[in-house]
């Protein structure tokens, strides 16, 4: 009496559809949303023209190698990179460091580039595909919009601290999950 099942351990099935899908996946997977929140909390840090850039940079980015990732149906076990990127990103917005447009443009294409290609080779199945990205992609954006306009309407100055603590908060979360990387050997 021996049942198979399959394992879906990286895209969440919510009975939804896989547009759903890949919005539950989203906010269900730290490694994808933190880095995503992080970029926005540090855009709206800069200003609103890093906001509107960031909010079109990283969801296109994004877009555009989940598509590569799931044309090639690539293996998507890089746990490192993805939890080194919302670490590094933490400590950008801990430190509230005064990049220019030009660089939070480029560290929202790198972002985009690198999550939407493990999104987009997890979701190499039939099931999931073309839509399931979109439901990620949708939801990067609607983060995004939220985080930086919300930051950059902050006035009093215990507010950013707010931000910059927050910031902390994910740069932690990211020394934590290195630590469990490194206790499981992956």
């Amino acid at each position: 009496m021996s049942a198979l099942t399959i394992a879906g351990a990286h895209l969440v099935t919510t009975g939804l559809g896989p547009f759903y899908d890949g919005i539950s996946h989203f906010f269900l997977s730290p490694e994808d949303l933190l880095p995503a929140l992080a970029l926005g909390l540090l855009a709206g840090l800069r200003g609103p023209a890093h906001g509107r850039l960031t909010l079109f940079t990283l969801p296109a980015a994004w877009l555009a190698a989940g598509l590569a990732g799931l044309a090639l149906h690539a293996e998507s076990a890089v746990p490192w990179a993805s939890v080194i990127s919302f670490l590094l990103l933490g400590v950008l917005v801990a430190a509230d460091v005064p990049l220019p447009r030009w660089a939070i443009g480029a560290v929202a294409v790198a972002v985009g580039l690198l999550h939407g290609a493990l999104n987009g080779a997890a979701m190499a199945r039939p099931d999931a595909g073309v839509a399931g990205l979109a439901g990620i992609v949708a939801s990067v954006f609607t983060l995004v919009a939220l985080a930086a306009g919300l930051v950059v309407s902050l006035r009093q100055p215990w507010a950013r601290i707010a931000v910059r603590v927050a910031g902390s908060w994910i740069a932690a979360v990211g020394v934590l999950m290195i630590g469990w990387l490194v206790k499981t050997g992956v």
